[in-house]
Parts: structure tokens; C-alpha cells; sequence
């Protein structure tokens, strides 16, 4: 059903409720449609069209693509690539990175041509790996996994046909509960620096979230986050009460060392963009790397800032 004055992103789910949906162009309510989708788009079209144009024939590098979010999820690229550039700084010769609910697999293979471009760019190996139950999502246990926005058996995978496609991802199926707990022992992964969250719900969130209680061999200081479900739709309604932003907050309270923060940068970087306000930083505060100096690149321009003339 058609529902005006919303935007359907690479997910297929529904956000920012600003912008029409696709309209039919046939007739004078197809051009009424098409008109109000011009009016209501968050940027000039002419700069959406030039990133379809730069995204379509490839045009630049992958560096300059990704720059100006010419690329297909730009989130997931801009979270890799500031996750290798950090482990570069800190001399780690291999991360890791993890998708928890990848649903069909788009995502996943998507994470792939990213990580592809991107171990051209930094000399850093980047393996990958997807946890998801493999059958859709489980039933909600109460209102904080938004039982009236999700029923059971949804985003659905065939997990067959996903392996046959992946060429680096690790596919790990089951409850996430009990994947996490075995998830260091079984697969003994590089480092992780960047995990995209996407599990809908408030009790599966906080379930991926206990994975930050492993050692700190196993982690970057600082991790880059996604969280995909924190903005939402005016039928959806998220609060901090419920989903991933209680995961959060609940994660927050309970370790004085260990916080998830939002990334403050980024909105500023990408103001056009809607998955920049859900791009989060985890800190260990106690990691043994937490304080070692990564900021020479910026504090030369600074130190020229400041300079007097």
C-alpha cells in the first residue's frame, strides 16, 4: 500500500518519513507524485543525480567514490574504511568484521566489494563474518522488540543459496545468544573493528552486545558501529524504551569502562545522508591501545592552523 511521504532505503525498510515513495508516472497523479518527491528530497537532485552518475559508470577511485557516498550502502564502506585506517595507525596487520542479522545477504556481499577496495588501500587483511538465525526473525518476547512492528519468520534467508554467492564471508547461524558465547573459541577472528547492527530487536541486540565482554585481544580500542534500527518510521515509532537504543543504554549502565557513544563527527561529514546519525563508537577506555597516539595526520594541519602569521 502506498503510503505518502516516505523513503525506502537499500534495506527495504522504511525511514525518515520526508520523502515520497516511487510514484506510478502514469497520469496526472503520477506527475503529482513524481513532483512531490523533487519537493520533498532531503538534497538538490542535481547532487543525487551525480552520485548515481559517479556510482553507475564507476567513475574515480573507490577512495573518491566512497567520499562522496557514491557507492551502494556508504555506511558499510565508511565504517570499514575507518576501522582499517585505525588499525593501521595502531600496527594491527589484520581486523575483523561482523554483520549481526543479515537477512537475505545483501548486506554481507555488499560488505565484501568493500572490503575488497578497501585492503587495496591500507595494508591490513579484513575478515568477515554474518550471524543470523537463518529462518527470519524468532518471536518478540515483549513490547521492547516492537511486537507490533515485527512478526515472526520475517527477513527470511536462504542461506544455501547465500553461501554459494560469498567468497570471504563466514556465515554463522543460529541464536545469537549462543553464537557469541562460542564465537572467539570456534572461530579465533582478528581483531574486531566495525560491526553493523541490524537485529531489530531489543533482546537480540542486547544478546550481540554481550560480545564486547571478551578479551581485549580481540577487539580495536575503539569500534565502529551501525545501528540500523534507531530512527524508524511514524508506524514503527522507536524510543529509547525499546530496541537497540535500550541495548545501548542498558550496555552503558553496566560497564563503567566500556561505552557506546554516538559518533559526533559524521553528521557533519555526510548532513544529507540518514545512516550518518546511526553510525555509533565503542571505547574501552582499559584497552591497552586505548591511549596510543593516532592523531599526527590531523594535528600537523592544526599545528599549521595555529601558526602564527
Amino acid at each position: 500500500m502506498n503510503k505518502p511521504f516516505q523513503i525506502y532505503r537499500s534495506t527495504n525498510k522504511q525511514h525518515l518519513s520526508d520523502c515520497p515513495t516511487k510514484p506510478s508516472l502514469r497520469g496526472e497523479a503520477g506527475m503529482k507524485g513524481l513532483l512531490l518527491r523533487i519537493l520533498g528530497y532531503p538534497r538538490p537532485a542535481r547532487v543525487a543525480l551525480v552520485r548515481k552518475i559517479i556510482q553507475r559508470f564507476s567513475l574515480f577511485s573507490y577512495r573518491d567514490r566512497l567520499a562522496f557516498c557514491a557507492v551502494e550502502r556508504p555506511h558499510y564502506g565508511h565504517c570499514i574504511f575507518e576501522a582499517a585506517k585505525l588499525a593501521v595507525r595502531l600496527g594491527y596487520p589484520k581486523i575483523s568484521v561482523i554483520e549481526f542479522g543479515c537477512g537475505g545477504g545483501n548486506g554481507l556481499l555488499n560488505a565484501e566489494m568493500h572490503i575488497s577496495e578497501i585492503e587495496k588501500i591500507f595494508p591490513v587483511k579484513i575478515e568477515l563474518y554474518g550471524f543470523d538465525t537463518g529462518v527470519g526473525l524468532p518471536c518478540a518476547q515483549d513490547y521492547r522488540d516492537f511486537a507490533h512492528y515485527f512478526k515472526p519468520g520475517l527477513y527470511h534467508m536462504d542461506s544455501a543459496i547465500l553461501k554459494s554467492r560469498l567468497t570471504r564471508a563466514k556465515l554463522i547461524l543460529g541464536d545469537v545468544k549462543d553464537t557469541c558465547k562460542t564465537f572467539f573459541t570456534k572461530y579465533d577472528p582478528a581483531p574486531i573493528g566495525c560491526v553493523f547492527h541490524d537485529l531489530d530487536f531489543y533482546s537480540s541486540t542486547k544478546e550481540a552486545l554481550r560480545l564486547f565482554e571478551g578479551d581485549a585481544s580481540y577487539f580495536l580500542p575503539r569500534i565502529f558501529l551501525y545501528f540500523d534500527d534507531i530512527i524508524g518510521t511514524n508506524t514503527w515509532l522507536i524510543s529509547e524504551f525499546a530496541g537497540e537504543l535500550l541495548a545501548i543504554e542498558e550496555f552503558n549502565m553496566k560497564h563503567s569502562f566500556k561505552k557506546i557513544a554516538a559518533n559526533r563527527y559524521m553528521p557533519l561529514m555526510y548532513p544529507d545522508q540518514w545512516w550518518a546519525h546511526e553510525i555509533y563508537i565503542y571505547h574501552d577506555f582499559h584497552h591497552p591501545k586505548y591511549n596510543t597516539f593516532v592523531g599526527d595526520d590531523e594535528q600537523i594541519g592544526h599545528e599549521v592552523d595555529i601558526k602564527l602569521q
